[in-house]
């Protein structure tokens, strides 16, 4: 397969020196547009990482089509260990919260797909490779604002509850429902024995259908917030 942008610019697409800087320039390209995103939203894995991640990617895929060139082995190995090294680092990007929320599942599915990108980088398949960083860029700048606004159209969502007395979680249930809300579970929460909280993760379907068409999470939280027993409360996302 002649890849277009091969053509167009006529670039050697052989293991020069050449056509190895070119992807090796591309991948860190690549590398800094997805990571710059990463780091404009305090994600644990930034820039310097997503650079790195691939650009190992790139320069595994390079060393194995070198070898393969060379040696008449047919496996691309170092490429195959990239990948799995990225995954169980993306693996480790993933965090689990106090408030029994896991984070980092976009940073760490985003550093994986990153590795990928520097091995089709390095194969020299810059069409694809560019298709796939413009998806995996609006996959991760545009698509948020889409998944917010059908969360806060949904019938369900947990909340992170903090009472100030343990005595007060009758008031709260009983609140909710003269709201139009069902509880449909509540846990508490252990990580916050001994601080003098009463913390709980609260599950809650919207029942009302006023509730349903005008109000959103926030403003139900927000509402919520105004009982003088709670002292925290916000929507885990």
């Amino acid at each position: 397969m002649v890849d277009p942008i091969v053509s167009l610019l006529n670039i050697d697409n052989s293991l020069t020196i050449y056509a190895v800087l070119v992807r090796l320039a591309l991948a860190l390209a690549i590398g800094a547009l997805v990571g710059c995103e990463r780091a404009q939203k305090r994600h644990s894995a930034g820039l310097r990482t997503f650079l790195l991640v691939t650009f190992s990617g790139t320069i595994a895929m390079i060393i194995d089509l070198f070898l393969m060139e060379k040696t008449l082995t047919n496996l691309p190995i170092l490429s195959a260990v990239a990948v799995i090294s990225s995954a169980l680092l993306s693996g480790n990007s993933i965090l689990y919260s106090s408030r029994s929320q896991i984070k980092g599942l976009t940073t760490s599915a985003g550093l994986w797909v990153c590795s990928l990108l520097g091995v089709l980088c390095g194969s020299g398949l810059y069409t694809i490779t560019i298709i796939c960083t413009i998806i995996l860029y609006v996959i991760l700048a545009a698509i948020p604002s889409a998944e917010k606004f059908l969360k806060d159209r949904s019938n369900h969502f947990e909340l992170h509850l903090e009472l100030k007395n343990k005595s007060n979680l009758q008031d709260f249930v009983a609140t909710i429902r003269s709201l139009g809300l069902r509880i449909d579970d509540i846990e508490s929460n252990p990580a916050y024995i001994g601080s003098g909280l009463s913390v709980y993760t609260v599950t809650v379907t919207i029942k009302s259908k006023e509730l349903k068409k005008y109000k959103t999470h926030e403003e139900i939280i927000e509402a919520l917030k105004t009982l003088e027993y709670i002292n925290h409360i916000e929507e885990m996302t």
